[in-house]
């Protein structure tokens, strides 16, 4: 488990209740005092509003009898926004026919509580859903996320840069790929060992996160390589590649003096595949090596030859 979901995990789980009525809210908050961190709303409309705001609650619990938009509603307007359609709902409601309960859970509810409220079955219900959304929630984590360093794993880089390509296509913002290879890294482990090079790579990701905006991407696409996508053009992308490379070369993890090699490319309507992209990046850091390291070198898509074959890992750890 990396240290970010760690820190994830200490953080007090959220439950928003959802109800038009005060002594309900009064109740059933109640019942979850000092367990969890309650929200509340009085309407559905607040409800959409609460549940897409940050913190994103955990777990809603939603009447179906509401005024403006009743809570079939809003868990159906909930389950197709794919900003929220990941929370858990659990329907507590005055309505006990099977028929409205078979409707909550095809609406995609997990569960349905039915009134007067019992505390016991409420904190049982949501101890249990909060325990399987943990679960899910470390399972995908780990599904996307470097298990070293806690960044992007390559999975969802690949999916994220064919999801920014699209749009790079269709709307022509500007994307520039960077590739960073970590220089001489091999004689970090040869000398220093293994476990060293791991604690170089894990504050080497610290600095990557820190100073990369929350809308850009930062991935290790394996061994001492990382990639970052930004959303802006090579030139504004070049300055900001040279600050951090000159953070990297200050920082010296665990008393080591290291320096990165910067390849970057900049997206295009008619330069969108991300395998060129890499292949482009990867060729100005292979530059970069020769002309001495610990430098960025920017590539541009007419001064390349598509069909260049990527240097292999082999090559990459004699070169250091």
């Amino acid at each position: 488990m990396s240290r970010e979901w760690a820190a994830k995990m200490m953080e007090p789980f959220t439950v928003l209740i959802v109800d038009d009525v005060r002594t309900n809210l009064l109740v059933i908050g109640q019942c979850l005092k000092g367990l969890y961190n309650v929200r509340e709303a009085t309407s559905g409309a607040q409800c959409l509003k609460l549940a897409r705001s940050e913190p994103q609650p955990d777990l809603i619990l939603l009447d179906v009898v509401m005024p403006d938009l009743d809570g079939y509603q809003v868990c159906k307007a909930l389950k197709s926004d794919p900003m929220t359609a990941e929370i858990p709902i659990i329907f507590v409601t005055g309505r006990d026919t099977d028929e409205d309960e078979q409707r909550g859970l095809q609406l995609g509810a997990v569960d349905y509580i039915t009134k007067p409220i019992r505390p016991a079955i409420v904190r049982a219900r949501v101890s249990a859903h909060i325990q399987l959304k943990q679960q899910r929630d470390r399972l995908q984590f780990m599904a996307l996320h470097d298990q070293l360093t806690g960044l992007y794993n390559r999975h969802f880089l690949v999916e994220t840069a064919s999801q920014r390509l699209a749009r790079v296509v269709r709307h022509r913002t500007p994307m520039t790929v960077v590739l960073l290879d970590i220089d001489h890294f091999k004689k970090i482990n040869d000398n220093h060992g293994h476990l060293t090079g791991d604690k170089v790579l894990i504050a080497i990701a610290k600095l990557l996160n820190a100073n990369i905006r929350k809308e850009d991407v930062v991935a290790r696409l394996g061994g001492e390589e990382f990639v970052i996508l930004l959303d802006c053009g090579l030139d504004i992308a070049a300055q900001k590649m040279e600050n951090l490379r000159g953070l990297l070369e200050s920082m010296q993890p665990e008393g080591l003096k290291v320096t990165g090699s910067f390849g970057l490319v900049e997206a295009s309507p008619f330069n969108a595949d991300f395998s060129h992209l890499l292949v482009m990046a990867d060729d100005g850091v292979y530059r970069a090596k020769s002309q001495g390291r610990n430098r960025v070198v920017c590539c541009r898509a007419e001064a390349t030859v598509i069909n260049k074959p990527k240097h292999t890992d082999q090559q990459r750890q004699q070169e250091g």
